[in-house]
């Protein structure tokens, strides 16, 4: 199975990774995956710190002349801000840092629960790996899961399906809206509601607010039988609502027809099977479960859908605290953005690739792309004559 650890604050020297579990000979290359890291960096409602990143990947390890070898691979991202922060954030023993001190904490953030758990006086401790910066590497590493996903004829996209309550038309073809939503500055494919989204966004920006809201994940041509429902904690609707879930800011996960399934009769929501005699497979008509029953895929596009909170940050602060004179004070206003949303929605992609690689992995094996190709062949096969 796959596993990965990653490390770096937002303003140190950079953002690292370590991927363990991807076979060897799968072709891969850092401009695949910086093309993604471009796209986290884009949406209208981006701060200034967009302008200063430029997010390239380094592959330190693992790779070879553009294939893996089957061992850990070693991902890094460096920060370019680090110039301006090298002094403050040194690693280097010396007594604490004096300037960009940080003793009010932001209501909704970790900012106030990480300092009293960790027993930081200078909060700037809690929000440098806090910050939704971690997700730059995340993105990163659901690039190689892409990788080996598309190996299998496996796609995953995302749009924006809702910002500050102006929602978007849903999409009888997730394909054909992905591609119009990144012609789109918040990613989404109607153009109407996207033109609304823009003065929603453009107004918040205006009062020192923020907005979040809804993007929609889905996972094209995936083959039947990934997770099980044997384990609570091993059926892949858990997993891929934990990976959304770990997003910063993220606060609901629905799969299929989500929490309108709650609202309908039984005969509305299940997805009635069909045998297609010519193809000779099991097909449905609909696709209200989301690709999952019993928490294993059945063939079906996997859709997800996950809700955002507005940004923590605003530059119209709210109240708080200050935890060193327990005085009340306005919130501390860091460097922001006003919606994040359109970028959210391709962090999203990256965990949802994550989590439907490492489930591959784990039903077809293989030390090799090759073995595990043949693996997936042979089980293909079976499951066409079953």
């Amino acid at each position: 199975m796959l596993r990965c650890l990653n490390a770096g604050e937002s303003h140190g020297r950079g953002l690292m990774a370590v991927v363990e579990g991807v076979p060897s000979g799968l072709p891969i290359t850092a401009e695949a995956i910086n093309s993604d890291l471009t796209r986290r960096q884009g949406g209208y409602g981006r701060g200034g710190r967009m302008r200063i990143e430029k997010d390239r990947i380094e592959f330190i390890c693992g790779v070879r002349k553009g294939t893996t070898l089957g061992n850990p691979l070693g991902l890094l991202i460096w920060n370019k801000d680090w110039e301006n922060w090298k002094d403050i954030m040194s690693s280097e023993p010396g007594p604490p840092s004096t300037e960009r001190v940080v003793t009010r904490p932001r209501p909704g953030h970790a900012d106030l629960v990480g300092a009293i758990k960790y027993g930081h006086q200078d909060i700037r401790n809690v929000l440098e790996k806090a910050s939704a910066r971690e997700t730059a590497i995340r993105v990163a590493i659901g690039g190689v899961a892409k990788s080996l996903l598309a190996q299998f004829d496996m796609q995953v996209v995302s749009y924006t399906m809702n910002i500050g309550g102006i929602a978007a038309s849903s999409p009888s073809d997730p394909l054909a809206a992905y591609q119009e939503a990144e012609q789109s500055e918040v990613r989404c494919h109607d153009p109407e509601a996207a033109k609304k989204m823009i003065e929603r966004i453009r107004g918040a920006k205006h009062k020192g607010d923020s907005l979040g809201g809804i993007f929609e994940v889905v996972v094209t041509n995936p083959p039947i039988g990934l997770g099980t429902y044997a384990q609570w904690d091993r059926r892949l609707s858990a997993r891929l609502a934990m990976a959304a879930m770990s997003i910063q800011a993220m606060k609901g996960v629905e799969i299929g027809m989500g929490f309108e399934s709650a609202r309908r009769y039984g005969s509305e929501v299940h997805d009635d099977i069909y045998f297609d005699q010519i193809a000779g497979q099991f097909i449905r008509k609909s696709n209200n479960a989301g690709g999952l029953e019993g928490g294993i895929t059945n063939g079906q596009s996997i859709v997800v859908r996950v809700a955002m909170k507005p940004i923590a940050t605003l530059y119209k602060p709210k109240d708080s605290v200050d935890i060193s004179t327990k005085e009340p004070f306005k919130a501390t206003v860091e460097r922001s953005d006003i919606c994040t949303v359109p970028a959210a929605g391709v962090v999203g992609e990256a965990v949802i690739a994550y989590e439907m690689a490492n489930a591959l992995i784990e039903k077809f094996g293989g030390d090799s792309l090759g073995e595990m190709k043949r693996n997936f062949e042979a089980y293909q096969e079976y499951v066409r004559s079953f």
